[in-house]
């Protein structure tokens, strides 16, 4: 068997021939992509982090595309981007996740107890019963039916500043009942 010599006329052939393989990026992907993600794979344990791997590595190569002047060494342009791509995604995860002995748990609050809960509701209820008419249908309005100031003003027929005054004047009386001092 005999070894090929490349002079220099027949390496001009050789790297035309090599954009003639492969004439636009699109036909590059097609041929060789099968090859490429199981590359990607063997880089990763996930299939479907192998896939991002290789279509960020055929993103740097598309950007590259026309720098590239041997397209015979496309393949190794593509797996060192691979490699280096994994590489720095492995290097971003470390800062992030720490291995360790035990799980940590989330600390969660105590779930309010229901009986308080109702005890707290009928207090209030109490202390707006106790408002003057006017006061307690605005605190209604506002807090318990969820209405703006403005829609306030408008069931009430009067202006958004007596709404305003009103309600304030209402929940200082709130805070100073006794029966809600527990709450502050």
């Amino acid at each position: 068997m005999t070894t090929p010599v490349c002079t220099g006329a027949s390496r001009a052939a050789a790297a035309s021939a090599g954009h003639r393989r492969y004439p636009s990026f699109s036909s590059y992907v097609r041929a060789r992509g099968p090859v490429l993600l199981r590359t990607a794979r063997s880089l990763t344990a996930n299939p479907s982090d192998a896939e991002d791997l290789l279509q960020t590595a055929l993103t740097k190569t598309y950007v590259a595309w026309e720098r590239i002047e041997d397209h015979r060494a496309l393949d190794g342009y593509v797996r060192r981007a691979l490699v280096n791509t994994r590489t720095s995604q492995w290097r971003k995860r470390k800062v992030d996740e720490f291995a360790c002995e035990e799980l940590p748990e989330r600390e969660t609050a105590p779930a309010p107890d229901p009986a308080e809960q109702q005890s707290l509701h009928d207090a209030m209820w109490r202390a707006v019963l106790k408002l003057p008419d006017r006061q307690r249908a605005m605190v209604v309005l506002r807090y318990y039916e969820d209405l703006s100031e403005v829609q306030t003003a408008e069931v009430m027929g009067v202006s958004v500043g007596t709404v305003k005054s009103a309600v304030s004047r209402a929940l200082g009386k709130l805070r100073e009942d006794p029966e809600l001092s527990p709450v502050r």
